[in-house]
């Protein structure tokens, strides 16, 4: 069943919205749309939620607090509520949900229960990185978080050391230091490397250079960071 043409949000349907990265700018006229028709808003953080929705003057929406915590049984409570015939707009605290973000599962479920699932496509860090990275698109790998123990990053960065496309990933503030140290004990010293912090924010900035030309020091330890590291 294909409700791709509706826009406003339909009885009995999910929709995984995407939202702005940062910038308001950036949100798209039917995601607005589906949040100011929907029944129900599932979200990671009510407060970051409600900010957005008050700046869109959206009001008196129905909240559903959905973490990975408690997944299962959070997507079980959002299948009754679609089950009911009334509709569930899914989104994170930023960019596209299902993307190292919860949601996957509720997805699975909805498929299996015969319940539309409907994209409302916007920004995601991983893409919009590459896109301005000057890397080749042809083939990538998007590999999330990395592992916080720093022998399973090791690892899971040699496992990608030949790959023959674009490596993107997410990494913490806390250990955006620490990986592009790993990055140089691994990968070849005159690898290209991009980076991008606070992508769309007022902070954003970016570091483009082999990985014996940046400096982990240099590299504040605040924001969120989406790393690009260029084929061998």
């Amino acid at each position: 069943m294909s409700l791709c043409g509706e826009q406003t949000a339909q009885p009995g349907a999910l929709y995984v919205v995407a939202t702005p990265l940062g910038n308001l700018g950036d949100i798209t006229l039917r995601a607005i749309r589906i949040l100011e028709t929907c029944d129900v808003i599932a979200c990671e953080t009510p407060r970051i939620t409600q900010r957005l929705l008050a700046a869109l003057d959206i009001q008196k929406k129905r909240l559903f607090t959905y973490r990975d915590a408690g997944e299962e049984k959070s997507a079980q409570h959002l299948i009754d509520i679609l089950k009911n015939k009334r509709s569930v707009a899914l989104v994170s605290d930023a960019g596209t949900p299902t993307i190292s973000d919860p949601g996957y599962r509720l997805v699975k479920q909805c498929h299996e229960a015969q319940i539309p699932v409907i994209p409302i496509p916007g920004a995601n860090a991983a893409l919009t990185a590459l896109s301005v990275s000057g890397f080749p698109t042809h083939a990538f790998v998007f590999l999330g978080f990395l592992p916080v123990k720093s022998g399973a990053r090791k690892r899971l960065l040699e496992t990608y050391k030949n790959f023959d496309g674009s490596i993107i990933f997410y990494e913490s503030p806390y250990r955006i230091r620490k990986t592009l140290v790993a990055l140089k004990e691994i990968f070849e010293h005159d690898r290209l490397v991009f980076i991008a912090r606070e992508l769309t924010k007022l902070n954003e900035s970016f570091y483009r250079g082999t990985l014996s030309e940046l400096d982990e020091n240099s590299l504040p330890e605040k924001g969120e960071y989406t790393m690009v590291v260029s084929p061998k």
